[in-house]
């Protein structure tokens, strides 16, 4: 844990030094998870040459390296300051006015790049408690390593498990709950299939489930980037109750709409490494 201290204590431009040399590796070495990403990219985007689905391959290996090695890295000791300057929030008050008003709401965003940086970002721009469910990962030292990076700014981080346990405090501990809604369940998950991307794919229902149940308002986070480290997370009204309990999956369905609108108007961005679409 002390060398990643000590690296992220290092300027971002010398950390992207390091980045441009793992993406050469990533995009000319390994050809890191190749197959998969030409699989994804040839099912999303059929109107593309194959030409135009390269570039955006390796484009996505820049934001990827640049979001998983650089930018994380230094998020484990940047500045409240700094990363305001980084990292814009636009409408953070529409989410924060149910929670001040005495009821907790609902975030609900895709794994764009860089999303890390939206969990800090948050925290830091927010009036109230925000809570992010996570997946644990299987490495004990990376999970703690992102565990101290993503609270670094007093974000409140939950493990999905431990979330099912405290799910009702939302009720008496208003706060803001963020959720990755775009993560692919496993087996054994309560799963709703739909077309994503022309292709089916399965997704969580937490977040509509939660809303519903409790009436409580969601919003879309939706993610570009400005330029190299820097960024823009805007929130957007997306449902509200009451809610018309025989309209299923009404609050997914719109949130895979404006994923896939987010996508599309930065595609390599997205984390297209992922076998996101395996059913």
């Amino acid at each position: 844990m002390f060398f990643f201290r000590l690296l992220s204590r290092l300027p971002l431009p010398i950390l992207y030094v390091f980045s441009d040399i793992l993406y050469l590796i990533a995009r000319y070495v390994i050809s890191y998870r190749k197959k998969v990403i030409d699989d994804n990219l040839l099912h999303a985007f059929p109107e593309k040459t194959a030409k135009e689905r390269k570039s955006l391959r390796n484009r996505f290996y820049r934001n990827f390296t640049d979001a998983f090695f650089a930018e994380t890295i230094k998020l484990l000791t940047i500045s409240e300051k700094e990363l305001k300057k980084r990292f814009q929030v636009v409408n953070q008050h529409l989410v924060d006015q149910p929670v001040l008003d005495g009821s907790s709401s609902i975030m609900m965003a895709g794994h764009i790049f860089n999303w890390e940086m939206a969990i800090l970002g948050v925290a830091a721009h927010t009036q109230v408690d925000a809570e992010t469910v996570y997946l644990k990962l299987n490495n004990p030292f990376f999970d703690r390593l992102l565990l101290q990076i993503r609270t670094h700014l007093g974000g409140i981080m939950t493990e999905k498990q431990a979330f099912r346990r405290s799910m009702i405090t939302l009720r008496s501990q208003p706060r803001i709950l963020h959720l990755a809604a775009d993560q692919r369940p496993a087996n054994k998950e309560n799963r709703y299939k739909r077309e994503f991307l022309n292709r089916d794919a399965y997704f969580f229902e937490g977040g509509e489930v939660i809303a519903k149940r409790m009436n409580l308002p969601v919003f879309f986070g939706e993610m570009s980037k400005i330029k190299r480290g820097h960024y823009r997370f805007e929130f957007s009204p997306m449902a509200a109750p009451p809610y018309d309990q025989s309209q299923e999956h009404s609050i997914t369905d719109e949130f895979c709409r404006r994923l896939e609108k987010n996508i599309k108007h930065q595609p390599d961005l997205y984390l297209w490494s992922h076998k996101r679409w395996k059913v």
